[in-house]
């Protein structure tokens, strides 16, 4: 299961065929993969954690008409920041000159995070995912200006994939999120397995209240 995308139906759009240059990169130094639509673009820079306080980043990055896919990894080792922190701030430098219209929780297999849409002043429309683990940040993003192609923003977002294994939740913190979300009790998905919430706030939660 990748990024838990409920907000699809806002983005999706029939796909064009043009879609398929498209290709997934595996950085396993990271323990990550995801698809751009171009040889992407890497850069050593910083990122900000805190206010007035940045720390050693990668990103990689790529162009495509009227849409921009950016991908960083930030280092988090030695600030003594936690999760919470570190997510809050992301979202505050994210909508700074922005709106923020859905701010969720996300799931890729064992790894949670935080999910947002973004609107900006300029019309533009971001999908942003989160993930604080393994000392780092992880942050997906893809911003399309008015008249992009909405649907490649979601398609950008949801090809991140963390290696099986990797995780920032204990099973019991799984647990304690699966018993805090009774809307799914008893739901499962295609595979016939019970679906897993994003988070103790997913609003799937609420669905069989």
């Amino acid at each position: 299961m990748r990024i838990i995308a409920l907000t699809v139906a806002a983005f999706v759009v029939s796909g064009p065929a043009a879609a398929q240059s498209w290709e997934e990169y595996s950085y396993p130094e990271y323990a990550f993969s995801v698809a751009f639509p171009a040889n992407p673009k890497i850069e050593t820079t910083t990122y900000e954690v805190a206010a007035g306080r940045s720390v050693p980043a990668r990103v990689y990055s790529a162009h495509q008409d009227k849409s921009q896919f950016k991908m960083t990894v930030a280092d988090l080792a030695n600030t003594g920041l936690d999760e919470k922190a570190v997510i809050d701030h992301a979202i505050e430098t994210l909508s700074q000159g922005a709106r923020v219209r859905v701010n969720i929780p996300a799931r890729i297999y064992q790894v949670y995070g935080r999910q947002l849409t973004v609107e900006g002043a300029d019309g533009s429309r971001s999908m942003v995912a989160m993930f604080d683990i393994m000392g780092r940040l992880y942050q997906i993003e893809a911003k399309g200006l008015p008249g992009g192609n909405e649907f490649e923003l979601t398609r950008f977002q949801q090809s991140l994939v963390f290696e099986r294994g990797v995780t920032n939740r204990s099973p019991e913190e799984v647990r304690a999120i699966r018993e805090a979300c009774p809307g799914l009790a008893g739901v499962l998905n295609a595979a016939g397995n019970p679906v897993q919430p994003a988070g103790p706030d997913d609003p799937r939660c609420q669905a069989r209240r």
